[in-house]
């Protein structure tokens, strides 16, 4: 009688079954990682849009803050249209602006300004909502459209 070279089929099922094993364990801390990534971006990006909301008032202090995120972004000429102080992605043409999960918004006048961070989709592209106006101060909220009310981040 011949011996058969080969795994059996209760070989191959224990190994899928260990491979589903560290899956299950694997993927939701990779989906933790990629809320806290996208979260982090998402607080650099409002540290962009402080920054080039300072710089705009005191580039063009006739019109003063940026009154969306397309005024702040590139185009075809520098200047109080597009004064590209932040990227095409961030800067985009029409609001909300959506990067890395994140949702933008900015509204300004002469004299103040306040933007906002929103996750897309909350608890899968992020779970906390950010806030920001002329103090520079980036707030939080867990639950809802973080305002000046809410939690500043440490």
């Amino acid at each position: 009688m011949r011996k058969e070279k080969g795994f059996s089929l209760i070989e191959l099922l224990i190994v899928v079954a260990i491979i589903l094993i560290i899956a299950a364990i694997a993927i939701p801390n990779l989906l933790r990682s990629r809320i806290a990534a996208n979260e982090s971006s998402a607080v650099g990006s409002m540290r962009s849009i402080n920054t080039a909301q300072v710089t705009y008032a005191s580039s063009y202090p006739d019109v003063g803050f940026g009154a969306n995120l397309k005024v702040l972004g590139p185009g075809a000429a520098v200047d109080s249209n597009s004064a590209g102080l932040i990227d095409n992605v961030l800067g985009c043409a029409s609001q909300p602006c959506n990067k890395s999960g994140y949702k933008f918004s900015v509204s300004g006048t002469t004299s103040a300004y306040t933007s906002g961070g929103d996750p897309i989709t909350v608890g899968q592209t992020g779970q906390r909502f950010f806030f920001s106006d002329g103090s520079g101060v980036i707030r939080y909220n867990q639950s809802a459209a973080a305002t000046a009310a809410d939690a500043p981040l440490q």
